[in-house]
């Protein structure tokens, strides 16, 4: 028996979050009758439709997982009502639907995992979730000592007390700075509105790690649009499992590879 938002998951229909919208939205239906969210299916009886269409669970069916250095001008939802480039495309050429795991905006680069993987999707995404996230943050001009600190003082953002930010310098030059912070939560474009608090202005952004109790994911040598599979070592201690995933990337599979 399985979840049913799991099961919708791993058919690769949409992601598990999405799958709960739906649900919400009353267009799925466990043998003719509207689902619930937690409700639990067999996949071998219970017919499972998504706006009248029966959905199964392919055979072959292999959770993927993919690090992606996301370049600017691509949004990272499931699904864009504006039609703007989406990161999926950069991952065409793996076969498997995969979905975003977590948000990157659009104007933003840097690492990005995608994968078809909804039950990590969600332990990853979820607030209890103890990890942070490093970025390279390249300013304009050069921000004083006090600005700089400012980023690491409390700070409210949309009525909500963000919690504390590393923050030092890495580089300065005449007219341009970069400077790193670790966020251990992700608000919507918490840098930019913390920057924008600070009177600083941003000429670029760059998620350069994701750091979790087990392992350190980093850009390494990938350039913007390129990725790599996942190998299964890095999947286990991304999952913080005794055991490897029998279906992440090969060896072979996590050389490099160029999004077109």
């Amino acid at each position: 028996m399985l979840r049913i938002q799991k099961y919708i998951a791993d058919c690769g229909v949409m992601s598990r979050r999405a799958a709960e919208r739906a649900i919400e939205d009353g267009i799925v239906t466990v043998n003719g009758q509207p689902a619930h969210i937690g409700q639990s299916v067999d996949p071998r009886r219970d017919k499972v439709c998504i706006r009248g269409r029966h959905i199964k669970q392919r055979r072959d069916f292999r959770y993927t997982y993919v690090l992606l250095n996301k370049p600017a001008g691509y949004v990272t939802t499931a699904k864009d009502e504006l039609e703007r480039r989406n990161v999926t495309e950069l991952v065409k050429k793996v076969d498997a639907r995969l979905f975003p795991v977590g948000r990157l905006d659009m104007h933003s680069e840097g690492l990005l995992i995608l994968t078809n993987d909804g039950g990590l999707t969600q332990k990853l995404t979820h607030p209890s979730f103890s990890s942070s996230k490093i970025y390279h943050v390249i300013l304009r001009g050069n921000p004083t000592a006090e600005q700089i600190a400012r980023l690491s003082e409390p700070m409210v953002i949309d009525d909500y007390e963000i919690r504390p930010v590393g923050c030092r310098t890495i580089e300065q030059t005449e007219g341009r700075t970069i400077i790193e912070m670790t966020l251990t939560e992700g608000r919507n474009r918490q840098i930019r509105k913390m920057c924008e608090i600070a009177g600083l202005e941003i000429r670029k952004l760059r998620r350069m790690a994701i750091v979790t109790p087990h392992i350190t994911l980093e850009l390494g040598k990938l350039r913007l649009g390129e990725w790599r599979y996942l190998t299964r070592d890095e999947v286990k201690l991304l999952s913080g499992m005794a055991g490897g995933s029998e279906n992440a990337g090969s060896a072979e599979n996590s050389k490099r590879r160029r999004a077109n």
